[in-house]
């Protein structure tokens, strides 16, 4: 029992130390924010269930940034109670987090992890455009970086459009400068200054010619060739113009069909990327959740799909694809028209995906709480009941009324022997 004890209150203790590094606040915060500070917040209910299970998760965010000496302080604020915090920061849904810097307010847009939440936290509450002074420095930001934009050279109006899209893409991505000597010697630049992506184990510079506006190209640029895809990034990767060719394969582990394919793309994503890369993204996504929600019927597993993020449509191979020449094939029918796409967000496709859900809805309810489901399934049509039993109610009562009316003293006198005559009669 002792020992019990003593591990509950270690628990306790452990529990409050936490909890301190995360601060409540309330609509005074607006007040009495200093103007330099920076604040990650999370905005929660009571009630909702998702924002409780990010809870345990948001003390460690709170706890790692203090132990790291960051500048960033981590609160929370009930949107519910405070309201005045809920509209300044235009919240619309909970959990909701957003980062508070100099005025601006930036949205979290990745998922609710650790790693992807601290990584937030420490790009965005950074400078903007991050200066490296050596060639250690350049490699040690290589290792840690998927992918990240650099500006090479001096001051100049490209690099005021450079700054510009940071300010508005910091939240996606890493923005560094850099002067041409503390790059490799393998990196080529005939023209200063310059803005190039490092991704892929390789390095593309931006031509305004080609590419066009220096925002669009990096909003484009932004993600890897070829990667592990979940359904916040696939959200994301609709802003960028490009189709996104998946591999389709199981969560816990693909069998032999499912690595097959996974390597298929990885190939054709890697050895045709010159011809590819303007307008395909590639990669492969564990479980089909998602997938299922976007074309509204089952999805085997694995399979191969391309989507179009930017009107809700997708493109399936018309027969299996066991080579490279099918892939192929495939992505130049999709590019060329001769493969039609699916779905797509008109009027009646919209409506389709209305029902779908719902359904959806329904079922996954009914699995956990048939009675609850029933309950859902019966709670319109009784309001429909209940609508035209009033509307009954209120002709009725209209009809008497109009019936006590005729028959009033008050009432004209022809009228009044009319009614009289007629009762007579009956």
């Amino acid at each position: 029992m002792a020992v019990r004890r003593n591990i509950a209150l270690l628990s306790a203790l452990l529990l409050v130390s936490v909890s301190a590094y995360v601060e409540e606040l309330d609509d005074s915060f607006l007040e009495t924010r200093g103007v330099d500070d920076i604040w990650l917040i999370k905005f929660y209910t009571p009630w909702c269930h998702l924002c409780r299970q990010l809870d345990p998760l948001w003390h460690q965010v709170g706890s790692e940034l203090r132990s790291l000496g960051s500048p960033v302080n981590v609160g929370k604020s009930d949107g519910s109670a405070n309201t005045g915090m809920a509209k300044e920061f235009h919240v619309r849904g909970y959990p909701t987090i957003l980062m508070w810097k100099k005025d601006i307010k930036y949205s979290y847009p990745g998922p609710r992890t650790r790693d992807g939440i601290l990584d937030f936290a420490n790009r965005v509450g950074g400078p903007l455009v991050r200066s490296l002074s050596s060639l250690q420095l350049f490699q040690h930001a290589m290792s840690r970086h998927d992918v990240m934009f650099m500006y090479v050279g001096a001051t100049s109006p490209l690099k005021g459009n450079y700054t510009l899209a940071a300010e508005e893409l910091i939240i996606y991505t890493s923005f560094f400068s850099g002067t041409r000597d503390i790059l490799p010697k393998a990196v080529s630049l005939p023209i200063l200054p310059a803005v190039l992506v490092f991704k892929d184990g390789t390095y593309y510079t931006y031509n305004e010619e080609r590419d066009g506006e220096l925002k669009s190209w990096i909003d484009r640029e932004r993600f890897p060739n070829y990667s592990k895809i979940d359904s916040f990034t696939l959200y994301a990767m609709g802003d960028s113009g490009k189709l996104v060719v998946l591999a389709l394969v199981e969560e816990l582990g693909s069998c032999d069909e499912g690595l097959r394919l996974k390597g298929l793309v990885e190939k054709v994503a890697a050895d045709y990327r010159e011809t590819y890369s303007r307008s395909f993204i590639f990669g492969f996504m564990e479980g089909s959740d998602y997938i299922q929600g976007l074309v509204m019927g089952e999805v085997t597993l694995p399979s191969l799909i391309v989507v179009d993020l930017s009107i809700d449509a997708y493109f399936l191979p018309p027969s299996t694809t066991k080579k490279e020449k099918d892939l192929l094939d495939f992505l130049d029918g999709v590019l060329d028209g001769s493969i039609q796409y699916q779905g797509g967000n008109s009027i009646h496709q919209r409506i389709l995906r209305i029902i779908y859900e719902v359904k959806s809805t329904v079922l996954l309810v009914y699995d956990q709480s048939p009675a609850a489901a029933c309950l859902l399934v019966s709670f319109p049509f009784l309001m429909i009941s209940v609508f035209f039993y009033t509307c009954w109610r209120v002709r009725s009562a209209m009809k008497n009324v109009d019936g006590d009316e005729a028959t009033h003293p008050s009432a004209p006198l022809p009228q009044r022997r009319k009614i009289l005559a007629d009762k007579k009669s009956d």
